[in-house]
């Protein structure tokens, strides 16, 4: 199964467009991949592309299920694994796989093409972000502002580290002898708070460590991610 899947994901040939903007929120897109996963690179390739671009926030989750093959992948995690799984329940899909995107928490074009890609990045491009997110500096903190979202409900307010650009030389498993690139891998990931979409509440990261960070607006349960915003 996950062979055949692999043939048909790793047709990542387009090149990548340059996307326009209106007025909108970044576009979140989320690649589930594993350097233990040999169809993953292409994927890999095309987030690196994705990262360089101005409106879209590229997350790389590495997830562990592929360890076992015969190399640990460096960023991978048991909790990306979780965020995946939970995507899978929220997307009533019945297995999950490697690479997989996620397209502002909402799509996961089933053939993972670039144009399919592509394709949903343009839509959520054109779309309005669901409530106001603005960011201040506070010292070696930052104070995260939200107000005026379009319904309310439970939102959870995340905050992503990333390293923004990694080159991993892998010895061993089904990428042998490949020296790869990534982008924005994420080395962690913690919950700030829930809103409930009501009047305007405030947010503090607390002193942060090195690397790039996001936050990440997002309707609770793995749902659409309806703001988003890198805070440096």
């Amino acid at each position: 199964m996950r062979r055949i899947a692999a043939q048909i994901l790793c047709l990542l040939t387009l090149s990548v467009p340059t996307f326009s903007y209106g007025q909108t929120a970044p576009v979140v897109v989320e690649l589930f991949s594993s350097q233990g996963c040999t169809s993953c690179p292409p994927a890999d390739e095309f987030l690196l592309e994705l990262a360089q671009q101005r409106n879209i926030i590229a997350l790389g989750w590495h997830v562990d299920y592929w360890d076992y093959i015969g190399w640990k992948d460096a960023f991978a995690h048991p909790a990306f694994t979780e965020r995946q799984k939970a995507y899978a329940r929220a997307l009533n899909q019945r297995m999950i796989y490697t690479p997989q995107f996620i397209i502002n928490g909402a799509e996961s074009p089933k053939a993972g093409r670039r144009a399919e890609v592509a394709a949903l990045i343009e839509k959520y491009a054109h779309l309005a972000p669901g409530a106001d997110l603005s960011i201040r500096r506070v010292g070696a903190s930052y104070d995260v502002l939200l107000r005026n979202a379009h319904s309310s409900g439970r939102y959870d307010v995340q905050l992503v580290s990333v390293s923004p650009l990694e080159t991993v030389e892998i010895s061993r498993g089904e990428n042998a002898g490949r020296r790869l690139d990534y982008a924005n891998s994420v080395t962690g990931w913690q919950n700030l708070g829930r809103w409930h979409g009501l009047g305007q509440t405030t947010f503090e990261t607390g002193v942060l460590g090195p690397g790039r960070y996001a936050v990440l607006v997002q309707h609770q349960n793995n749902g659409e991610i309806v703001a988003a915003k890198w805070l440096n």
